[in-house]
């Protein structure tokens, strides 16, 4: 007996929509997450953070490329027995330093992470396929997972997550009006130039916090698109960031809950989360845009033909 939405011989159900919600002893498996809970908290507040600038510098791009070299750099600690945390953060910083460097204008920065990604996913690709361990551990590099959050791993996000808020903290106001006129900033006497590097270096480690979390392949879900979702329905420089970092805690946190007892990876539940709250966000705007009054220009009066 074959197909989908049947139960097995033995009365277990086997059905895909129990694969993907199983909820069977979620009260003794919630007590194996903790660390998890806690880390998808810190990635949700610095992924939030840091999205803010990706949306204002219009980064998105970058995100991907970096991924690509910290899964390059994770692979490469995970086939040398290597902390995948630190292989996942030197590939992430020597990406982000390349990208910063080299990709001053835009067009040359798009050119470097077009250069970047395929060179850091072959590189991945190669040390997983030398890798002889478990299958389980090159698939959490690419997709995520939840219960493998050790102490000693949570000691190196908790110190990286700390890193990267400390910077925000400092360069923040500076970073902001770098970010909405450069030009402007510049001329007021603001490090454009070294605040973009700063900038991507802190990006940098964000991806690796996040790749940690959700996996390589699907890091914008939470670098790109609470952000997005907070600037469809305000412009606050203060709600903006608070709704970014709200909308990646829920799709983090969420996506650790509903994943917990499932057979389905954490990252198609973090994913489908945080879309369903841009769609939301999306929707909302677009409704307000459209009950906002519209003035009306009458045509200007045409002067009276005389006969």
């Amino acid at each position: 007996m074959t197909g989908v939405g049947l139960f097995a011989s033995d009365g277990e159900d086997t059905s895909v929509w129990h694969q993907i919600f199983n909820f069977d002893n979620y009260g003794e498996l919630l007590g194996l997450v903790q660390n998890s809970l806690l880390a998808g908290a810190l990635v949700g507040l610095v992924g939030g953070l840091v999205g803010v600038f990706v949306i204002m510098r219009d980064l998105p791009f970058a995100v991907h490329g970096i991924s690509e070299l910290s899964f390059a750099g994770a692979s490469a600690a995970l086939l040398l027995g290597l902390n995948i945390v630190a292989g996942s953060i030197a590939g992430s910083l020597l990406a982000a330093g390349a990208i910063g460097v080299l990709g001053v204008r835009a067009r040359d920065r798009n050119s470097i992470i077009g250069i970047i990604m395929p060179f850091g996913l072959g590189l991945g690709v190669l040390f997983l396929s030398l890798y002889k361990g478990r299958a389980a551990n090159k698939f959490g590099i690419l997709t995520g997972q939840i219960i493998a959050v050790d102490t000693p791993q949570m000691a190196w996000l908790v110190g990286t997550s700390v890193v990267v808020l400390i910077a925000l903290a400092i360069v923040w106001k500076p970073l902001t009006f770098a970010s909405v006129d450069p030009e402007v900033a510049a001329a007021r006497g603001v490090p454009v130039r070294a605040l973009s590097l700063v900038f991507m270096l802190v990006l940098g480690l964000a991806v690796a916090l996040c790749v940690q979390i959700v996996g390589a392949l699907l890091v914008l879900a939470l670098l790109v698109t609470p952000a997005a979702a907070a600037a469809r329905i305000t412009a606050s420089p203060v709600l903006l960031p608070v709704l970014s970092v709200a909308f990646a805690m829920v799709s983090m946190e969420g996506g650790i809950l509903l994943a917990l007892g499932s057979t389905v990876p954490i990252s198609p539940y973090v994913t489908t989360i945080s879309f369903a709250i841009y769609l939301v966000c999306r929707l909302a705007s677009t409704r307000r845009a459209n009950r906002a009054p519209r003035t009306v220009l009458s045509a200007p009066e045409q002067p009276a033909v005389r006969a």
